[in-house]
């Protein structure tokens, strides 16, 4: 059985305004992923996700690659046990 775990990511570059959140839903989703995924103030875009560790590397290169409209410059992930504190995946506002 695969290693379940938590990752805590952060996205930069022009990753607001650009369907970014709904773009890292759908790939959440479609990995069977559960956690979030906010904007926050300083314009970076913040993810805790759960689940495999090898869906959550997908996700990740998902996330460098974001919607045709967004200029990903980084993707910074730290990883955990996990909590399973989330039953699906959301959108944080």
């Amino acid at each position: 059985m695969s290693e379940i775990l938590s990752s805590h990511i952060y996205v930069s570059g022009r990753v607001q305004g650009v369907g970014y959140r709904d773009f890292a839903q759908r790939q959440a989703v479609s990995l069977h992923l559960n956690g979030y995924v906010r904007n926050l103030t300083d314009g970076r875009v913040e993810l805790e996700v759960e689940g495999e560790r090898g869906q959550i590397e997908q996700l990740i290169q998902a996330l460098r690659r974001g919607p045709s409209r967004s200029k990903v410059t980084a993707v910074d992930a730290t990883w955990a046990p996990t909590s399973r504190r989330f039953s699906d995946f959301s959108i944080r506002y």
